[in-house]
């Protein structure tokens, strides 16, 4: 094996590896990912194309091993090769279009079939555009959910962000550019205007951008303007209403009767998405006033 940049190259260990590659800017991709591209007996991609760029960029030769196009419409008629190959005993690496395999990546059935099989499943990680989008949105990370695509249909996406919207945690989405400012529309319907929200595009890319507001604010922003490229949305949980104290306290002695003050307090405060130390001080009370 020849080196990539200054180091040399392990051979690798047999089995499927599933290789994370960038979202825009070529260079992050890892150095780990360069040595499992470069020695891989099969190659696999999303997009064929895409990584031939890559590795020319990068100076990896494909020399005579093969390439071969796997995705989400040809699936059943790749999958056997590859399986045969590991069946062979030889390493396999599958490289999503962009970012990491298996999220929102036609992977997935590979890798599942692979497991069954009892093949060793490897990842050389690296660039998410989830993960990219979260570090610079400036909404809570401490919990998030990654939703996908939301449905095309107007009433069906409005229905799944009824659902989602209880969840206590950051939502994540992707979306395309032409429906954008339609999901944005329906969640201020749905979620109300005051959530806040950051609009991720074109991350790690030349036009990158971040528009951060709460949803009537970007929904206004939309209304004037036709956003372009890769765009990740995220909407932060629910901003806590005057909640009725008296409903506070009798869930706060209902959890008090089964769990500690500490745990009572965390449970209640995240239900009714309420800061836990003004939930904490009123538990402490309840609790002395109980004794």
């Amino acid at each position: 094996m020849g080196p990539v940049g200054n180091h040399k190259i392990e051979a690798l260990a047999s089995g499927l590896y599933f290789v994370a590659t960038p979202i825009g800017t070529a260079r992050d991709i890892t150095l780990r990912a360069l040595d499992v591209l470069a020695s891989a007996d099969v190659l696999a991609a999303e997009d064929t194309r895409t990584l031939r760029h890559l590795m020319d960029i990068h100076g990896i030769p494909l020399g005579d091993r093969p390439l071969v196009a796997y995705h989400d419409h040809n699936g059943p008629q790749a999958r056997p090769r590859l399986m045969q190959a590991l069946a062979e005993g030889k390493t396999v690496a599958y490289a999503s279009e962009a970012g990491t395999p298996l999220v929102a990546d036609p992977g997935f059935q590979l890798s599942k079939d692979a497991i069954a099989a009892g093949f060793p499943v490897h990842a050389a990680p690296g660039a998410s555009a989830i993960l990219t989008a979260l570090t610079i949105a400036g909404l809570p990370t401490d919990k998030f959910l990654f939703a996908g695509f939301l449905p095309n249909t107007k009433s069906q996406r409005r229905s799944a962000l009824v659902e989602l919207g209880q969840v206590p945690a950051t939502l994540v989405f992707y979306e395309s550019p032409k429906r954008v400012a339609a999901m944005i529309n329906d969640a201020v319907e749905v979620l109300g205007g005051d959530r806040e929200v950051a609009i991720c595009r074109e991350l790690t890319k030349k036009f990158e951008e971040v528009l951060r507001g709460n949803l009537s604010e970007i929904n206004a922003q939309l209304s004037e303007r036709q956003l372009k490229g890769e765009i990740v949305v995220l909407i932060g949980r629910q901003i806590a209403s005057a909640v009725n104290e008296e409903s506070i306290e009798q869930q706060l002695k209902d959890a008090l009767s089964r769990m500690s003050v500490k745990d009572a307090s965390d449970a209640v405060a995240q239900a009714n998405a309420m800061p836990r130390r003004k939930v904490y001080q009123l538990a402490l009370k309840l609790g002395k006033d109980d004794g």
